[in-house]
């Protein structure tokens, strides 16, 4: 039988059915065997005809049963027949004898196909979550960051303007002290002395502290 791509299948079908009118099946037509037998090849044919090679040899096996039963009795029922088709069933369908090793090979290759595109679906299953819990973690890091460097940048300022209330209101001894704190970060470790203000530049006023 020719498919509907114009390829060559052989096909095997069961054919059941009843007589549900006696006196049709016996008066309006003769051999009913041979009859059934010409309408399920007629029928089966024009089912085929319709249908790629893939669909016959594999997924569309009951599609082509089904509207080969209905395809059926709408040509018995036409004829008057008295005929009731119960069942149709593939027993076979295959690609010629001649072509039939490479038609496997082509089923093969389908598979292999198959088989990858679930592995690559699988891989990318695994791959696009994972990345994207690294990116909302790193988008959450980020955002700490953020909110940690406005803290202390608002710390900075309220401090900073505290140090300006306390020099407008005493600037020198604010100076000396800010002063002061720098040197003692500047050079930390470092002993230190503090020389009073003297005009005459004595340094009799020297306070060791360190008791040396």
């Amino acid at each position: 039988m020719l498919t509907g791509d114009e390829n060559i299948v052989d096909a095997e079908m069961i054919v059941q059915y009843k007589i549900k009118d006696a006196e049709d099946y016996l008066f309006n037509f003769v051999g009913p065997e041979l009859t059934i037998r010409e309408v399920s090849e007629s029928a089966l044919r024009t089912v085929i005809g319709q249908h790629t090679i893939d669909e016959a040899l594999t997924t569309g096996k009951f599609q082509i049963q089904e509207e080969t039963q209905i395809l059926m009795q709408q040509i018995l029922e036409r004829y008057e027949t008295g005929i009731l088709i119960v069942a149709v069933q593939l027993q076979s369908v295959s690609p010629p004898k001649q072509v039939e090793a490479s038609f496997k090979d082509v089923a093969s290759a389908k598979e292999d196909k198959n088989r990858k595109i679930n592995e690559a679906q699988g891989y990318r299953n695994n791959v696009i979550p994972k990345a994207r819990g690294e990116a909302q973690a790193m988008l959450r890091e980020a955002e700490g960051f953020k909110e940690a460097r406005i803290k202390r940048s608002e710390g900075d300022v309220a401090k900073f303007r505290a140090m300006l209330v306390e020099y407008r209101k005493a600037k020198d001894v604010t100076r000396k002290r800010l002063y002061l704190e720098a040197m003692e970060e500047i050079l930390p470790g470092v002993k230190k002395y503090i020389v009073p203000s003297d005009k005459d530049g004595n340094l009799l006023n020297l306070l060791n502290l360190s008791g040396q």
